[in-house]
Parts: structure tokens; C-alpha cells; sequence
């Protein structure tokens, strides 16, 4: 069930996991609580729309980030009486930025704008996260960073908005979710990754999307299904869309962040991808390197959710990745995962723990 028991010593303990050097958070959670803190940044006649309607929130929200469940929110970070962790500057810096002290934060706002089917409305919400973001966190504290969201469904909609406010010195990314109505290496996306180049930022593929986007064999029934095995394959389609369908020679600028995708998966995905280029490169001709090289250039993980299995396994699976420079810590509040970053850290090689505490994220978002 969704609030079975679960080991909470990434929250309960240290958040650095015993590392003393720098930390760079890659994926901090900005949570809109209520539609009613974007009023001040609508325009009136959203306000009216919002009125009328009787509109809370974006629909599916709750199908992934479902309130109870231990995936959403830690209990370790529910406070009695206290606002819904995420929801304001001040209980983030309670819980994690004095907490953890980093040089730099990066703050992504998983809101579900995607699943809003009216386009206007999509687009003036997307603005109204915005400029919350924009007043009520990056102007608050000069360690915060953060992704813009955008309009989903018309790629024009998302660069206009990419360049309303991509400009502002605290957005250093755009947050794209991992579920979308098509894969992002597709063509049709070609403005929207325009723009995010334009504008020297990192788009932020992150855990979320429409329902619109199904499982590979259907649509499941169950929050777990989901959760464990659906989003790991469109992660891993979305990797195979951006680099088979040639997004990097056509923006060869293109920097990607994976956020709250895990990366056990990614070493196998790799090697089987470089497997099979040699013997099916005529149909793809703007292939000039394997595909792995592509992606240890351009794209970067965050490390939670670190689905770590048995100590050796995992080294292995740390190994397979063939490089130090592919992760970025992160620490996902308000979300529960089972691990924190030590047992990370221990398999790693003590030259690689800078790098993923601070450095790959550093040089990634160009803090």
C-alpha cells in the first residue's frame, strides 16, 4: 500500500550523507499549495476563469504526487500544525537549505500545468508560477536557482515564455516532464529547444507528465505500476528520442538534466544503445559518434531516487556508467526515498565525491 513503512535516513540524518565539502542541490521542490498564492501574478481574466470554474489545481496531480503517501512527502518532514512542506521559502530553509548549508539550490515546480487541455489558460498559469518563483523564492535567497515552466501542448507557447523570462539571472533551466504528448528528440519540439539555447539554459527532463502519455504496452492500473516501472521506460525512451532522432546535432549547445529519474538504469541503456548503432546507423546517418558519447556531453542525473540494491551490485552499476562526471547530488525534498547520498559516496572513488556533490552540477547549470 502507499503508506507501507519505509527507512527515512536520507531525511532523519545527514542530508550530506558525511560529506564536508561543497554541496550543490541539482532538484529542490518549489510545491504550489494552492492556486490562490498565484492570484497576485494572473491576469484578471484567469482570475475570473479561476472564479467561475471553481479551479484548485491541475488535474492528475494527485495520481503522481498522490498527498499520504511516503513518495510525496517524507514524514520526517511533516510538521504539526505546520504549512505543507515545499510550499514556502522559509519552511525550505528550515528543513533543508540551513540544514544543509549548499552553495547553490536549484528549485523545480512539478505543478501538472501539462494535463491543463485549455491552451490560454495553460500559458497564463505557466507565467503565474513564474513570477511566484521569481518573488517569492529567487529574490528571497541568493542560493536558489531555479527551472521557468512552460506551456506543454504548443511548443511556440513554451519559447515565448522561455524568453519572457529565461533572461532572469535565478532560471538556469526549463522544467520539461519525463511523460509527454510526444518525445521531445521529435521535430515538432524543434522551437522550444531553440529557445532553450537562445537562452543558455539546461532543459530539466523531471518526473510528472500527462496521463495522455501511457505505459509502453497501455495505460496501468495502480499508483505502483507507475512509480516503479512506467516512468523509468519514458525516461529511458526520452534519452533514446533526444539522441536517436539527432536533438544534439541539430542544437549541438544542448544541455539536459534527468531529475528524479534514478540512474541504476542507465548504464544498461547505454551499452545496449552503443550495441546496436553500428548495424542500424544508415537509418539514422546523423549518428557520427556512439551514443553514449553523445550522452556523457550533454545530459546529467541527479542521484535521487538511488536505487541501490546489494552493496557489489550497486558498485557495479556505479562502475557501468563509465564516468564520474554524469551526476549531480540532489536531495528531492519533500520526497521520500529509501537511500541517502552516503551509500553513494562509498561506492564511489574519493576523487568522483566533489564532483557529484557540486561540481558536475556546478559546470551543468554554469552556477
Amino acid at each position: 500500500m502507499i503508506g507501507a513503512p519505509r527507512h527515512h535516513g536520507r531525511a532523519a540524518g545527514n542530508l550530506r550523507g558525511g560529506w564536508t565539502g561543497d554541496v550543490v542541490d541539482a532538484d529542490l521542490h518549489a510545491v504550489v499549495g494552492s492556486a490562490d498564492v498565484l492570484r497576485p501574478h494572473l491576469a484578471p481574466q484567469w482570475i475570473e476563469w479561476i472564479d467561475e470554474t471553481g479551479f484548485r489545481a491541475p488535474p492528475w496531480q494527485g495520481a503522481l504526487y498522490p498527498p499520504g503517501a511516503e513518495t510525496t512527502v517524507d514524514p520526517v518532514w511533516r510538521e504539526p500544525g505546520g504549512e505543507p512542506p515545499g510550499t514556502t521559502l522559509a519552511g525550505t530553509q528550515r528543513q533543508v537549505l540551513d540544514a544543509l548549508a549548499p552553495s547553490a539550490a536549484i528549485l523545480h515546480c512539478s505543478w501538472g500545468i501539462e494535463t491543463i487541455r485549455h491552451p490560454d489558460f495553460a500559458a497564463g498559469l505557466a507565467s503565474a508560477v513564474n513570477d511566484w518563483l521569481i518573488a517569492e523564492w529567487l529574490e528571497r535567497d541568493p542560493r536558489l536557482r531555479a527551472s521557468l515552466v512552460v506551456p506543454a501542448f504548443v511548443p511556440e507557447e513554451a519559447a515565448r515564455e522561455i524568453d519572457r523570462v529565461g533572461g532572469h539571472p535565478g532560471f538556469v533551466g526549463v522544467f520539461l516532464p519525463s511523460r509527454s504528448t510526444r518525445l521531445y528528440g521529435q521535430r515538432p519540439w524543434q522551437p522550444m529547444f531553440d529557445a532553450i539555447v537562445r537562452n543558455d539554459l539546461v532543459a530539466c527532463l523531471h518526473y510528472g507528465g500527462t496521463p495522455d502519455a501511457p505505459g509502453p504496452a497501455g495505460a496501468e492500473s495502480w499508483f505502483m505500476e507507475d512509480y516503479v516501472a512506467a516512468h523509468v521506460t519514458a525516461f529511458q525512451a526520452q534519452l533514446a528520442s533526444l539522441v536517436i532522432e539527432g536533438l544534439f546535432q541539430r542544437c549541438p549547445g544542448l544541455r539536459v538534466a534527468f531529475l528524479e529519474s534514478g540512474f541504476s538504469w542507465l548504464g544498461p541503456l547505454l551499452w545496449r544503445l552503443d550495441r546496436e548503432w553500428p548495424g542500424l546507423r544508415r537509418e539514422v546517418p546523423w549518428l557520427n559518434r556512439a551514443p553514449s558519447a553523445i550522452v556523457r556531453e550533454h545530459i546529467r542525473f541527479s542521484v535521487q531516487p538511488i536505487d541501490a540494491g546489494p552493496p557489489e551490485a550497486f558498485r557495479r552499476a556505479v562502475e557501468w556508467l563509465g564516468s564520474d562526471e554524469l551526476l549531480m547530488f540532489s536531495t528531492d525534498h519533500p520526497h521520500g526515498h529509501e537511500r541517502d547520498v552516503s551509500v553513494l559516496l562509498e561506492a564511489l572513488p574519493p576523487s568522483a565525491h566533489r564532483l557529484v556533490m557540486a561540481d558536475n552540477a556546478r559546470t551543468h547549470f554554469r552556477l
